[in-house]
């Protein structure tokens, strides 16, 4: 071998594990569904590029609870969810409800505050209806969704307007409720039991039937109870429904996300669900995590996903102490992931009002699409009193009534740098 003949055996050989390469990147590539390329063009890292106060929805909810002609209807609530209607009203659901009159301030304690009494209903659900032009006109009777049995209830997550069967003409609303069952510390908001669905007529609004679609109480540790509903993302024929675990444990800061889909107009089928495994797509039992560490990353236990063009982006309350004020984001090129994040969100607006200003907490991030317009996305969080004794935490709501309301702010995605 001569000394000149070195260089092109060696360039011979780059060549040849170059090609190799290339080879093995297009195989990868064609492998891989379109949106689950990071670098396709339908989609890119997105976080929040910008936000500000949506002062006009959440004064309409003021302005509604504070009405004092009205005494048996809704004056503030939590669980925050919304589906525009084939006519162009929204349908506003909510967990627990407090219904009664409301009176002018100053309340009991001299407080320049609205007020309720003591005495005032609270049902586990309830329903209030928005008209075309985003006025709030009417509550429901109550609770829309009545007990299961004594001693569980039901709360109503995401829901959505869909055929009465795949190839029927006649709409319907199919509502996702998560039925609970009490119990003591530390599960004192109750211990999950099932996923249901609940089919509401149009344009009446009528409960019609609900059936369990996923039930939990053979699993028996109640913290890797999976409940769907907390947020669900339409896609190529199938409805992407995504649930959460709870987690009680100090040592667990964060839950861990699910993900189930159904094909457009079952949601109401039980047989129909397929659950992700970590793999593929399964039957009732095999679902695994779609995001969650137990530690810096995970979500709280309700959620939101949106989807702007190729990338679904979720927001949830941040993990530790973070959680009490500060709303995360990830994103990811397909519902069942790689998530990657936690990335930029924005800290939510609390009550500025001395001891509420260090007792209050934001929760439940929730998107409403119905709101949201011109590349724009429109969030509500809830704000509740922060104490581990219900009844002290319910009076001190009840003497400032707009701390049980939902809030609302206007988000603008932009490209993650």
């Amino acid at each position: 071998m001569s000394v000149q003949e070195r260089p092109g055996r060696a360039g011979r050989r780059t060549w040849l594990v170059l090609l190799l390469v290339l080879a093995c990147a297009a195989v990868l590539l064609i492998a891989l569904p379109d949106d689950d390329r990071q670098g396709a063009a339908a989609c890119r890292p997105r976080t929040v590029g910008a936000w500000s106060a949506a002062d006009e929805v959440t004064g309409e909810f003021a302005r509604y609870g504070d009405d004092a002609t009205r005494t048996d209807d809704w004056t503030g609530g939590d669980g925050t969810h919304s589906v525009r209607l084939p006519d162009g009203r929204v349908l506003w659901l909510f967990s627990d409800t407090f219904l009664g009159q409301v009176h002018a301030p100053p309340n009991t304690a001299g407080q320049p505050h609205a007020w309720r009494d003591t005495s005032a209903p609270m049902v586990r659900n309830s329903a209030v209806v928005m008209s075309r032009s985003g006025t709030l006109r009417r509550t429901l009777a109550t609770p829309l969704f009545p007990d299961p049995a004594p001693q569980q209830w039901r709360w109503p997550v995401a829901a959505r307007v869909e055929p009465r069967s795949p190839d029927a003409e006649e709409k319907v609303v199919r509502v996702l409720l998560w039925s609970r069952m009490a119990s003591q510390g530390p599960w004192i908001y109750g211990v999950p039991m099932a996923t249901e669905v609940a089919t509401l007529s149009l344009p009446g609004l009528r409960v019609e039937s609900i059936v369990k679609v996923s039930d939990q109480q053979g699993v028996a540790d109640p913290e890797k109870r999976v409940l769907y509903g907390t947020s669900t993302v339409d896609a190529d024929g199938w409805t992407y429904v995504f649930g959460g675990t709870d987690a009680q444990a100090a040592s667990r800061p964060t839950s861990h996300a699910h993900l189930a889909r159904v094909p457009h107009g079952r949601l109401a089928d039980a047989s129909a669900w397929e659950y992700w495994d970590g793999g593929e797509w399964g039957r009732a039992g095999t679902s695994r995590p779609v995001l969650g560490d137990g530690g810096r990353k995970g979500v709280g236990s309700a959620f939101t996903v949106v989807r702007e063009k190729g990338t679904y982006v979720l927001f949830t309350m941040a993990a530790g102490a973070k959680g009490l004020t500060d709303v995360t984001s990830y994103w990811a090129c397909s519902p069942t992931g790689p998530w990657h994040g936690p990335a930029k969100g924005f800290e939510a607006p609390l009550p500025k009002d001395g001891a509420a200003e260090q007792a209050t907490a934001a929760y439940n991030p929730q998107a409403h699409p119905a709101l949201g317009r011109d590349g724009r996305v429109v969030l509500s969080y809830d704000v509740n009193w922060l104490d581990p004794v219900p009844a002290s935490a319910q009076a001190n709501v009840n003497r400032n009534v707009s701390l049980y309301r939902p809030r609302f702010v206007t988000l603008r995605l932009s490209e993650r740098r």
